[in-house]
Protein backbone atom coordinates (compact mmCIF):
# COMPACT_ATOMS: atom_id res chain seq x y z
CA UNK A 1 0.00 0.00 0.00
CA UNK A 2 1.35 3.57 -0.94
CA UNK A 3 1.53 5.73 2.17
CA UNK A 4 3.04 9.06 1.16
CA UNK A 5 2.04 10.34 -2.16
CA UNK A 6 3.47 12.85 -5.09
CA UNK A 7 2.02 16.22 -4.12
CA UNK A 8 -0.70 17.37 -6.93
CA UNK A 9 -0.10 21.04 -8.63
CA UNK A 10 1.96 23.20 -10.33
CA UNK A 11 5.00 24.98 -9.04
CA UNK A 12 4.65 28.67 -9.27
CA UNK A 13 6.85 30.76 -10.31
CA UNK A 14 9.54 32.46 -7.73
CA UNK A 15 8.07 36.36 -8.32
CA UNK A 16 4.57 34.76 -7.67
CA UNK A 17 5.85 32.21 -4.45
CA UNK A 18 7.20 35.81 -3.03
CA UNK A 19 4.34 37.37 -3.66
CA UNK A 20 2.20 34.80 -1.86
CA UNK A 21 4.63 34.15 0.49
CA UNK A 22 3.87 38.03 1.69
CA UNK A 23 -0.04 37.54 1.89
CA UNK A 24 0.31 34.44 3.98
CA UNK A 25 2.42 36.39 6.31
CA UNK A 26 0.20 39.40 6.25
CA UNK A 27 -3.20 36.99 6.94
CA UNK A 28 -1.02 34.80 9.49
CA UNK A 29 -0.23 38.17 11.51
CA UNK A 30 3.48 37.18 11.36
CA UNK A 31 6.74 38.59 10.42
CA UNK A 32 8.50 36.21 8.55
CA UNK A 33 7.82 34.49 5.55
CA UNK A 34 8.55 31.03 6.65
CA UNK A 35 6.43 28.47 6.77
CA UNK A 36 3.59 29.07 8.82
CA UNK A 37 2.63 25.61 10.05
CA UNK A 38 2.44 24.49 13.86
CA UNK A 39 4.99 21.48 14.69
CA UNK A 40 4.69 18.70 17.57
CA UNK A 41 6.69 17.14 19.77
CA UNK A 42 7.22 13.67 21.16
CA UNK A 43 5.17 12.47 23.89
CA UNK A 44 6.94 11.38 27.11
CA UNK A 45 6.16 10.15 30.63
CA UNK A 46 5.15 13.17 32.05
CA UNK A 47 3.02 14.17 29.52
CA UNK A 48 0.56 11.99 31.10
CA UNK A 49 0.06 14.37 33.86
CA UNK A 50 -0.62 17.83 30.88
CA UNK A 51 -3.26 15.32 30.03
CA UNK A 52 -4.58 15.44 33.53
CA UNK A 53 -4.28 19.14 33.76
CA UNK A 54 -5.84 20.06 30.64
CA UNK A 55 -8.03 19.39 28.02
CA UNK A 56 -6.84 17.87 25.14
CA UNK A 57 -7.98 16.58 22.06
CA UNK A 58 -6.53 13.41 20.62
CA UNK A 59 -6.84 11.80 17.18
CA UNK A 60 -4.82 9.26 14.86
CA UNK A 61 -1.55 10.38 12.97
CA UNK A 62 -1.81 9.60 9.38
CA UNK A 63 1.07 8.13 7.36
CA UNK A 64 1.02 10.90 4.95
CA UNK A 65 2.45 14.52 3.77
CA UNK A 66 2.26 17.47 6.03
CA UNK A 67 1.23 20.33 4.14
CA UNK A 68 -1.28 23.75 4.21
CA UNK A 69 -4.42 24.47 1.86
CA UNK A 70 -4.24 28.42 1.08
CA UNK A 71 -6.93 29.29 -0.54
CA UNK A 72 -6.70 33.20 -1.94
CA UNK A 73 -9.55 35.22 -2.89
CA UNK A 74 -9.44 38.99 -4.59
CA UNK A 75 -12.26 40.30 -2.70
CA UNK A 76 -11.99 43.04 -6.04
CA UNK A 77 -12.35 40.13 -8.78
CA UNK A 78 -13.41 37.72 -7.00
CA UNK A 79 -11.23 35.74 -8.25
CA UNK A 80 -10.34 32.66 -6.48
CA UNK A 81 -7.42 30.09 -6.43
CA UNK A 82 -6.06 27.50 -4.47
CA UNK A 83 -2.49 26.19 -3.47
CA UNK A 84 -0.91 23.32 -1.61
CA UNK A 85 2.20 24.77 1.06
CA UNK A 86 4.46 22.06 1.72
CA UNK A 87 7.16 22.16 4.68
CA UNK A 88 9.72 23.51 2.25
CA UNK A 89 7.72 26.20 2.38
CA UNK A 90 6.98 25.76 -1.43
CA UNK A 91 4.17 26.37 -3.16
CA UNK A 92 1.86 24.60 -5.98
CA UNK A 93 -0.61 25.83 -7.44
CA UNK A 94 -4.36 23.60 -8.06
CA UNK A 95 -6.27 23.34 -10.56
CA UNK A 96 -10.43 22.56 -10.40
CA UNK A 97 -11.16 23.50 -6.69
CA UNK A 98 -13.13 26.06 -5.65
CA UNK A 99 -14.83 26.84 -2.11
CA UNK A 100 -18.01 28.77 -1.81
CA UNK A 101 -19.19 31.05 0.57
CA UNK A 102 -20.83 29.46 4.10
CA UNK A 103 -23.74 32.76 3.55
CA UNK A 104 -24.34 32.23 0.13
CA UNK A 105 -22.80 29.89 -2.23
CA UNK A 106 -22.66 32.10 -5.52
CA UNK A 107 -19.63 34.06 -2.94
CA UNK A 108 -16.47 32.57 -2.85
CA UNK A 109 -15.11 31.84 0.39
CA UNK A 110 -12.29 34.64 0.88
CA UNK A 111 -9.00 33.83 1.18
CA UNK A 112 -8.34 30.64 3.88
CA UNK A 113 -5.54 28.93 5.05
CA UNK A 114 -6.57 25.08 6.64
CA UNK A 115 -3.76 22.88 8.03
CA UNK A 116 -4.01 18.94 6.84
CA UNK A 117 -2.15 15.67 5.72
CA UNK A 118 -2.25 14.56 1.78
CA UNK A 119 -2.77 10.54 2.49
CA UNK A 120 -3.37 8.37 -0.19
CA UNK A 121 -6.18 5.75 1.12
CA UNK A 122 -6.97 2.03 -0.56
CA UNK A 123 -10.71 1.02 -0.80
CA UNK A 124 -9.73 -2.39 1.07
CA UNK A 125 -12.19 -4.34 -1.72
CA UNK A 126 -11.57 -2.71 -5.04
CA UNK A 127 -7.85 -1.55 -4.17
CA UNK A 128 -8.84 1.74 -5.67
CA UNK A 129 -6.99 4.26 -4.09
CA UNK A 130 -7.91 7.85 -3.71
CA UNK A 131 -5.70 10.77 -2.95
CA UNK A 132 -7.22 12.84 0.12
CA UNK A 133 -6.93 15.68 2.12
CA UNK A 134 -7.58 15.57 6.12
CA UNK A 135 -7.96 18.79 7.82
CA UNK A 136 -7.88 19.05 11.14
CA UNK A 137 -6.90 23.01 11.90
CA UNK A 138 -7.37 26.19 10.84
CA UNK A 139 -4.87 29.14 10.92
CA UNK A 140 -7.34 31.81 8.43
CA UNK A 141 -11.01 31.44 7.07
CA UNK A 142 -12.92 33.80 5.09
CA UNK A 143 -10.44 36.44 5.49
CA UNK A 144 -10.73 35.83 9.78
CA UNK A 145 -7.39 35.24 11.62
CA UNK A 146 -8.26 32.64 14.06
CA UNK A 147 -4.81 31.48 15.70
CA UNK A 148 -5.67 32.86 18.95
CA UNK A 149 -9.02 31.03 19.27
CA UNK A 150 -8.88 27.76 21.17
CA UNK A 151 -8.90 24.95 19.06
CA UNK A 152 -12.53 23.56 19.90
CA UNK A 153 -13.27 26.62 18.22
CA UNK A 154 -10.89 26.58 15.18
CA UNK A 155 -12.66 23.46 14.58
CA UNK A 156 -16.08 24.52 14.43
CA UNK A 157 -15.28 27.12 11.75
CA UNK A 158 -13.29 24.23 9.75
CA UNK A 159 -16.03 22.60 10.07
CA UNK A 160 -19.23 25.03 9.22
CA UNK A 161 -17.37 28.10 7.28
CA UNK A 162 -14.97 25.45 5.03
CA UNK A 163 -16.12 21.62 4.83
CA UNK A 164 -19.72 22.39 4.65
CA UNK A 165 -20.23 24.34 2.13
CA UNK A 166 -17.58 22.60 -0.11
CA UNK A 167 -19.49 19.03 0.72
CA UNK A 168 -22.92 20.51 -0.28
CA UNK A 169 -21.64 22.03 -3.68
CA UNK A 170 -20.01 18.56 -4.21
CA UNK A 171 -23.44 16.60 -3.79
CA UNK A 172 -25.43 19.20 -5.47
CA UNK A 173 -22.93 18.87 -8.64
CA UNK A 174 -21.69 15.34 -8.25
CA UNK A 175 -20.27 16.11 -11.96
CA UNK A 176 -17.42 18.13 -10.20
CA UNK A 177 -15.88 15.42 -8.58
CA UNK A 178 -13.38 15.33 -11.75
CA UNK A 179 -11.71 18.27 -11.93
CA UNK A 180 -11.00 17.89 -7.85
CA UNK A 181 -7.33 17.27 -7.26
CA UNK A 182 -8.12 15.07 -4.32
CA UNK A 183 -11.18 14.77 -1.84
CA UNK A 184 -11.84 16.49 1.08
CA UNK A 185 -12.37 15.29 4.61
CA UNK A 186 -11.92 16.85 8.48
CA UNK A 187 -10.63 14.66 10.75
CA UNK A 188 -12.84 13.69 13.71
CA UNK A 189 -11.14 14.44 16.97
CA UNK A 190 -12.04 13.02 20.01
CA UNK A 191 -11.60 14.30 23.76
CA UNK A 192 -8.22 12.72 25.27
CA UNK A 193 -9.90 10.38 27.94
CA UNK A 194 -11.51 8.55 24.54
CA UNK A 195 -8.23 7.31 23.38
CA UNK A 196 -9.15 3.46 23.16
CA UNK A 197 -11.87 4.54 20.48
CA UNK A 198 -9.27 5.81 18.63
CA UNK A 199 -7.27 2.78 19.13
CA UNK A 200 -10.19 -0.02 18.59
CA UNK A 201 -12.43 2.14 16.32
CA UNK A 202 -10.54 4.91 14.18
CA UNK A 203 -7.57 2.99 13.44
CA UNK A 204 -8.66 -0.14 12.67
CA UNK A 205 -10.86 1.45 9.84
CA UNK A 206 -8.36 3.43 8.41
CA UNK A 207 -7.67 3.27 4.47
CA UNK A 208 -4.21 4.82 4.87
CA UNK A 209 -0.95 4.43 7.18
CA UNK A 210 -1.01 5.56 10.52
CA UNK A 211 1.97 6.72 12.01
CA UNK A 212 0.66 6.72 15.94
CA UNK A 213 -1.46 9.62 17.75
CA UNK A 214 -1.77 13.43 18.31
CA UNK A 215 -2.85 15.07 21.25
CA UNK A 216 -3.80 18.80 20.63
CA UNK A 217 -4.12 21.23 23.63
CA UNK A 218 -7.77 22.40 23.42
CA UNK A 219 -7.52 25.78 25.14
CA UNK A 220 -4.02 27.03 23.46
CA UNK A 221 -3.32 29.40 20.06
CA UNK A 222 -1.98 27.74 16.76
CA UNK A 223 1.33 28.72 17.38
CA UNK A 224 3.69 28.40 13.88
CA UNK A 225 6.89 26.52 14.77
CA UNK A 226 7.02 23.76 17.33
CA UNK A 227 3.87 23.74 20.11
CA UNK A 228 4.96 21.93 23.12
CA UNK A 229 0.92 21.91 23.29
CA UNK A 230 0.63 19.31 20.51
CA UNK A 231 2.40 15.87 21.32
CA UNK A 232 2.78 13.41 18.62
CA UNK A 233 2.59 9.77 21.05
CA UNK A 234 4.30 6.75 19.29
CA UNK A 235 4.95 3.39 20.96
CA UNK A 236 8.34 3.66 22.57
CA UNK A 237 9.51 0.79 20.07
CA UNK A 238 8.09 2.76 16.69
CA UNK A 239 9.61 6.42 17.57
CA UNK A 240 11.55 7.55 14.90
CA UNK A 241 14.37 10.54 13.75
CA UNK A 242 14.81 12.38 10.58
CA UNK A 243 18.09 12.70 9.90
CA UNK A 244 20.60 13.28 6.84
CA UNK A 245 22.28 10.35 5.71
CA UNK A 246 26.06 10.48 3.82
CA UNK A 247 28.33 7.83 2.91
CA UNK A 248 31.65 7.62 3.43
CA UNK A 249 34.02 5.02 1.33
CA UNK A 250 37.08 3.35 1.73
CA UNK A 251 40.25 4.29 0.23
CA UNK A 252 41.23 2.04 -2.79
CA UNK A 253 43.88 -0.41 -1.75
CA UNK A 254 46.19 0.35 -4.50
CA UNK A 255 45.84 4.09 -4.60
CA UNK A 256 44.95 5.85 -1.04
CA UNK A 257 44.33 8.75 -2.06
CA UNK A 258 41.14 7.65 -3.99
CA UNK A 259 38.20 6.41 -2.40
CA UNK A 260 36.83 2.80 -3.70
CA UNK A 261 33.44 3.08 -4.90
CA UNK A 262 32.56 -0.32 -5.50
CA UNK A 263 32.86 -0.86 -1.43
CA UNK A 264 30.51 -1.11 1.39
CA UNK A 265 30.66 2.31 2.45
CA UNK A 266 29.98 4.20 6.20
CA UNK A 267 26.30 5.19 6.65
CA UNK A 268 26.51 8.07 8.65
CA UNK A 269 23.81 9.99 10.27
CA UNK A 270 24.08 13.74 10.41
CA UNK A 271 21.96 16.45 12.53
CA UNK A 272 20.41 19.60 11.51
CA UNK A 273 21.73 22.41 14.04
CA UNK A 274 20.02 24.97 12.54
CA UNK A 275 20.92 27.61 9.77
CA UNK A 276 24.27 29.87 9.90
CA UNK A 277 23.90 32.78 7.51
CA UNK A 278 21.45 31.07 5.16
CA UNK A 279 23.24 27.79 5.11
CA UNK A 280 21.99 24.60 7.33
CA UNK A 281 24.90 23.04 9.40
CA UNK A 282 25.19 19.68 10.16
CA UNK A 283 26.94 17.84 12.52
CA UNK A 284 27.50 13.97 12.87
CA UNK A 285 25.32 12.01 15.41
CA UNK A 286 25.62 8.22 14.56
CA UNK A 287 26.01 5.49 12.29
CA UNK A 288 23.20 4.10 10.34
CA UNK A 289 23.17 -0.16 10.97
CA UNK A 290 23.11 -1.29 7.01
CA UNK A 291 23.33 -5.24 6.36
CA UNK A 292 25.29 -6.71 3.70
CA UNK A 293 21.84 -7.37 1.80
CA UNK A 294 20.95 -4.44 2.41
CA UNK A 295 23.39 -2.70 0.41
CA UNK A 296 23.37 -4.84 -2.29
CA UNK A 297 19.03 -3.88 -2.36
CA UNK A 298 20.16 -0.53 -2.03
CA UNK A 299 23.32 -0.59 -5.04
CA UNK A 300 20.20 -2.26 -7.35
CA UNK A 301 17.92 0.16 -6.04
CA UNK A 302 18.98 3.13 -8.53
CA UNK A 303 18.35 5.42 -5.84
CA UNK A 304 20.86 8.31 -4.51
CA UNK A 305 21.23 7.58 -1.19
CA UNK A 306 23.58 10.22 -0.25
CA UNK A 307 22.81 13.80 0.99
CA UNK A 308 19.17 13.02 1.47
CA UNK A 309 16.48 12.76 4.68
CA UNK A 310 15.61 9.76 6.20
CA UNK A 311 13.35 8.75 8.64
CA UNK A 312 14.95 5.95 11.23
CA UNK A 313 14.05 3.85 14.46
CA UNK A 314 16.24 2.84 17.16
CA UNK A 315 16.42 -1.70 16.73
CA UNK A 316 17.70 -2.90 20.14
CA UNK A 317 18.28 -6.07 18.35
CA UNK A 318 21.16 -4.55 16.92
CA UNK A 319 21.57 -1.88 19.00
CA UNK A 320 21.79 0.28 16.25
CA UNK A 321 19.40 2.90 13.72
CA UNK A 322 18.04 1.27 11.18
CA UNK A 323 16.14 2.79 8.14
CA UNK A 324 12.37 3.31 7.68
CA UNK A 325 12.42 5.33 4.38
CA UNK A 326 12.87 8.42 2.65
CA UNK A 327 11.80 11.64 3.96
CA UNK A 328 11.77 14.10 0.55
CA UNK A 329 8.79 16.29 2.27
CA UNK A 330 11.45 18.11 4.87
CA UNK A 331 13.96 20.31 3.77
CA UNK A 332 16.10 19.28 6.98
CA UNK A 333 15.96 16.54 9.60
CA UNK A 334 15.34 17.48 12.92
CA UNK A 335 16.64 19.83 14.72
CA UNK A 336 19.43 18.98 17.53
CA UNK A 337 16.93 20.23 20.12
CA UNK A 338 14.07 17.99 18.99
CA UNK A 339 16.59 14.66 18.04
CA UNK A 340 17.38 15.06 22.38
CA UNK A 341 13.94 14.87 23.39
CA UNK A 342 12.98 12.24 20.95
CA UNK A 343 15.63 9.87 22.07
CA UNK A 344 14.63 10.93 25.64
CA UNK A 345 11.11 10.19 23.99
CA UNK A 346 12.07 6.80 23.08
CA UNK A 347 14.45 5.96 26.91
CA UNK A 348 11.08 7.09 28.57
CA UNK A 349 8.74 6.46 26.42
CA UNK A 350 4.82 5.55 27.58
CA UNK A 351 3.47 2.04 26.12
CA UNK A 352 -0.43 1.87 24.72
CA UNK A 353 -1.14 0.13 28.05
CA UNK A 354 -0.38 2.84 30.29
CA UNK A 355 -2.32 5.69 28.00
CA UNK A 356 -5.54 3.01 28.49
CA UNK A 357 -4.86 2.85 32.26
CA UNK A 358 -4.69 6.38 32.42
CA UNK A 359 -7.90 7.17 30.96
CA UNK A 360 -9.96 7.26 33.53
CA UNK A 361 -8.53 9.73 35.79
CA UNK A 362 -7.69 12.16 32.77
CA UNK A 363 -11.96 12.09 32.22
CA UNK A 364 -12.40 12.49 35.66
CA UNK A 365 -9.70 15.76 35.97
CA UNK A 366 -11.68 17.22 32.74
CA UNK A 367 -15.07 16.70 34.12
CA UNK A 368 -14.19 18.23 37.28
CA UNK A 369 -12.86 21.28 35.04
CA UNK A 370 -16.45 21.36 33.98
CA UNK A 371 -17.92 21.16 37.64
CA UNK A 372 -19.10 17.45 36.60
CA UNK A 373 -19.11 14.22 38.61
CA UNK A 374 -16.20 11.98 38.13
CA UNK A 375 -16.69 8.54 36.81
CA UNK A 376 -16.99 6.10 40.16
CA UNK A 377 -15.43 3.24 38.26
CA UNK A 378 -13.09 2.41 35.62
CA UNK A 379 -14.78 1.54 32.27
CA UNK A 380 -15.23 -2.17 31.71
CA UNK A 381 -13.33 -1.86 28.28
CA UNK A 382 -10.31 -0.38 29.99
CA UNK A 383 -8.29 -3.17 31.78
CA UNK A 384 -5.12 -2.43 34.05
CA UNK A 385 -1.32 -2.40 32.38
CA UNK A 386 -0.16 -5.53 31.70
CA UNK A 387 3.66 -5.85 32.78
CA UNK A 388 5.45 -4.92 29.43
CA UNK A 389 8.45 -6.50 28.07
CA UNK A 390 10.58 -3.41 27.24
CA UNK A 391 13.71 -3.58 25.00
CA UNK A 392 17.57 -2.67 26.52
CA UNK A 393 17.84 0.87 27.68
CA UNK A 394 19.09 2.59 25.22
CA UNK A 395 22.42 3.93 25.05
CA UNK A 396 22.02 7.60 24.81
CA UNK A 397 25.91 8.72 24.30
CA UNK A 398 25.84 12.02 22.25
CA UNK A 399 27.80 11.60 19.46
CA UNK A 400 28.41 15.85 18.16
CA UNK A 401 31.14 16.46 16.40
CA UNK A 402 31.91 18.49 13.06
CA UNK A 403 32.36 16.61 10.01
CA UNK A 404 35.12 17.09 8.37
CA UNK A 405 35.11 17.11 3.96
CA UNK A 406 36.38 13.96 2.84
CA UNK A 407 37.16 12.28 -0.54
CA UNK A 408 35.36 9.24 0.94
CA UNK A 409 31.90 10.85 0.09
CA UNK A 410 30.35 9.56 -2.95
CA UNK A 411 29.23 13.20 -3.69
CA UNK A 412 32.75 14.09 -4.65
CA UNK A 413 32.75 11.20 -7.31
CA UNK A 414 31.44 10.43 -10.32
CA UNK A 415 27.71 10.80 -10.75
CA UNK A 416 27.28 7.01 -11.18
CA UNK A 417 29.24 3.82 -10.40
CA UNK A 418 28.41 0.49 -11.32
CA UNK A 419 24.85 1.70 -12.51
CA UNK A 420 24.23 2.88 -8.47
CA UNK A 421 23.12 7.10 -9.08
CA UNK A 422 26.24 8.82 -6.63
Amino acid sequence: MPTVPDLPGTLVPPDQENWLKSNVARLCNVDHQRFPGSQPVSFATNDLDKLEQQDFWVCEKSDGIRVLLFVFTDNNTKDQMSYLIDRHNTYRELAGLYFPHHENPMWPLRSTIVDGELVIDVDPRTKHETLRFLAFDCLVVDDQNVMSRPLDKRYGRLNEWFLKPYARMMRDHPHMANAQPFDIKVKQIKSSYNVEQVFNVDIPALQHGNDGLIYTCVNTPYTPGTDPNIMKWKPASENSIDFKLVLRFPPLASNPSAPDFHAKPIFLLQVWCGDERGVAKYELYDDLYVSDEEWEQMKSSGEQYDDRIIEVHWDPAVSHWRMMRFRDDKPNGNHRSVVEKIIQSIADGVEKDALLARSNAIRNAWKARQGQPAATARPAAVQPPKPVQRPPPLDVERRYGPIASSPWSKVSGPETIAGMKR
